[in-house]
């Protein structure tokens, strides 16, 4: 029989209510969907590669849940940098202490739990306050000491899902020089913030005595902007320093006053840790209008309906903004200045 996601399936959909039954699952519609997901795919694809694949997926993905969903209520900061950084440089102590101001500061680590600077921010944020989100690669990714057999260890089959775990509930993203899958992950965070596919956190660079990150921001001009693939606002997607301190600062002045952030439909709402009042609203409407759709505005709000699934931040001020979903750049301008009041 042909299956549908809508409730029309008969006997299968009381098979399905009486597995859940007995399971006690959460949310029992949107397992629901998953399973007629899984039972539609087995009809439509013999294929046992994809079906491996999707298999092996799901199992990650649910198991980065069981992993991380303890510590939901703790703000995370992922450190990219090479697996080649050896413990007698610089940058690497730079980035021990880096990630032990974070831990003093209760953020807790994500790193890629390989040796260099992933083992130095292991290191500095101690196992307690470390996750280590691996890799299998045949050289290179043994997970590191700091965090081998820990339970907060997660070692992936895929790269895709790997990298859901380094930015799914990241509060910001910190990179230190490293090679090609330090650029990757650079390049694809920056897009997803830029295109809207990441919510704005900050991004932050941490250079080396040699000017790793500056040599880096010179190919972005030279090479990108002079030609227009890239506008000078994206230049405000990110920040450098090689300041440990003031990264760490950075990190914290950007949640100042802003929580987080979602669309409902087509209204971007804004959290906030203290409520604005009509004379801020006034000066962020004067300074950010390009943010703005045309005769969009900035709004006070409480909760709107559709983010009751949320309870958890229902007592938080918001805006609500007709937000033109382009000027992810100015965005986080936007966001420091309302941290600025």
């Amino acid at each position: 029989m042909s299956l549908s996601f809508d409730r029309c399936n008969g006997e299968i959909d009381e098979l399905i209510d009486v597995i859940m039954g007995k399971c006690h699952v959460y949310h029992p519609e949107m397992i629901r969907e998953m399973i007629i997901g899984a039972l539609k795919s087995g009809q439509e694809n013999d294929y046992l590669a994809d079906q491996k694949l999707m298999c092996t997926t799901m199992k990650e993905m649910r198991y980065t849940n069981k992993v991380f969903s303890p510590y939901r209520h703790r703000k995370k900061v992922t450190v990219f940098g090479s697996a080649r950084t050896s413990p007698n440089q610089p940058i690497y102590k730079k980035c021990v202490k880096f990630t032990r101001m974070l831990a003093e500061r209760d953020y807790m680590v994500i790193t890629g739990g390989g040796p260099g600077i992933m083992r130095a921010g292991n290191e500095g944020a101690g196992v307690e306050n470390s996750f280590a989100v691996n890799i299998r690669l045949p050289f290179e990714q043994d997970t590191n000491p700091v965090m081998d057999q820990d339970e907060k260890s997660i070692t992936y089959k895929y790269f895709f899902n790997r990298k859901v775990a380094f930015l799914k509930e990241a509060a910001a993203v910190v990179m230190f020089p490293g090679g090609f899958g330090t650029l990757d992950e650079t390049m694809e965070i920056m897009t997803l913030i830029q295109t809207g596919k990441n919510p704005p956190i900050p991004l932050v660079m941490i250079d080396d005595g040699d000017g790793y990150w500056e040599d880096w921001l010179e190919f972005l001009k030279d090479s990108l902007l002079k030609r227009g693939l890239i506008s000078g606002e994206d230049f405000g997607l990110f920040s450098m320093t090689r300041d440990p301190l003031e990264a760490v600062q950075m990190i914290d002045d950007f949640y100042r006053n802003y929580h987080s952030m979602r669309f409902v439909k087509n209204k971007m709402i804004i959290r906030l840790n203290k409520v604005l009042d009509s004379d801020h609203l006034r000066i962020l409407t004067n300074e950010f209008s390009g943010i703005l759709v045309p005769g969009g505005k900035i709004s006070l709000s409480s909760p709107l309906p559709e983010e009751l699934d949320q309870p958890d931040l229902k007592h938080l001020p918001r805006l609500t903004i007709d937000f033109n979903r382009r000027s992810y750049g100015l965005l986080k301008s936007f966001i420091r200045r309302i941290n600025s009041f």
